[in-house]
């Protein structure tokens, strides 16, 4: 009875991971014959659980429900919630701030002392700053969350840098988080290109579009394409630079949304970075404290240069 008992909770857990789940997918994470998955999904239906059977896939998904009993959690995920929690408390979503609150104290009423203690300590230790960058409504989060899992065409208007407006299509893939500000990146259907969206200018309409076939993503790692995007790509100026230190060094200076960093080895790395200006290029790299050396492009080799040589005229 006690191996049952387990294993339900692993099933469970695994139906609470992602949306759905083949029978012998399940059965081959469980390590148990697909009868007995069968005997144990019907289990859960008893104890309440909405498990529903996914048409053409004989597979199950975990259904949302008002008598949905409460998530499995481990000692290590319900820490990461109560400060996931905390956090957004006093976060970069609008609105969310009172909800956060009012979860939290659920949640800490049935934790145990242990990880309370864990929780307080990290709370205690970590001094929050106050956000400055824009706020997302939480509607709009996950309204293209949503979008995304479920892989409907999202359509929104969105309001460019300059203030204006237009409407997009797109067929919406993974939203990124960098730091105080929320992306999105989708494929564009007028311009048949991957695009990087700033979450925070953009109104989805709804309803939602229909369903499409994702698209093999532009790069596999959507941080670093999302950090190029919105530092270098679109930009007039567009500088690659080396420096001479370590790449996790540089990082500790260099934030993900002005530059991007590649390491080349130990001692060096790759930095690229966009702007309109020369000027601001020259000054962003020479502020770092650094030493570098510039490759791209020609026009800003030239103006360093001569920078170069106005300032060693003013020392003299």
């Amino acid at each position: 009875m006690r191996e049952t008992s387990a294993r339900l909770l692993r099933l469970l857990s695994l139906l609470q991971t992602r949306r759905d789940w083949s029978g012998a997918e399940l059965a081959e994470r469980l390590e148990v014959a697909p009868r007995t998955v069968r005997r144990d999904i019907d289990r859960l239906r008893d104890l309440g659980y909405p498990v529903h059977a996914t048409a053409g896939t004989a597979g199950y998904r975990l259904g949302a429900g008002a008598d949905l009993p409460p998530l499995l959690l481990d000692d290590d995920e319900a820490v990461a919630v109560a400060m996931g929690l905390r956090t957004a408390a006093g976060g970069s979503i609008t609105g969310i701030e009172e909800t956060s609150v009012r979860a939290l104290a659920k949640l800490e009423q049935v934790l145990p002392s242990r990880l309370r203690h864990r929780i307080n300590a990290l709370q205690t230790m970590t001094v929050p700053m106050t956000n400055t960058g824009p706020t997302v409504e939480p509607s709009t989060l996950t309204a293209i969350a949503a979008a995304c899992r479920d892989s409907l065409r999202l359509r929104f208007d969105y309001r460019t840098h300059d203030g204006t407006s237009a409407m997009r299509t797109t067929e919406p893939h993974r939203l990124v988080h960098a730091g105080r500000r929320w992306y999105l990146i989708g494929w564009d259907i007028d311009r048949q290109d991957w695009r990087t969206y700033r979450v925070d200018r953009l109104d989805p309409r709804t309803p939602t579009g229909p369903r499409f076939t994702p698209r093999t993503p532009p790069e596999p790692d959507l941080s670093g394409y999302t950090s190029r995007a919105i530092s270098t790509s679109a930009y007039r100026y567009q500088a690659r630079f080396t420096l001479h230190v370590s790449a996790e060094t540089a990082a500790e200076r260099i934030a993900p949304t002005t530059a991007t960093l590649e390491p080349i080895d130990e001692h060096s790395c790759t930095l690229r970075a966009g702007s309109n200006s020369l000027d601001e290029l020259a000054i962003y790299v020479t502020t770092k404290g650094f030493d570098f050396q510039v490759h791209e492009p020609p026009e800003l080799v030239e103006h360093i240069k001569t920078l170069t040589a106005r300032l060693a005229r003013a020392t003299d």
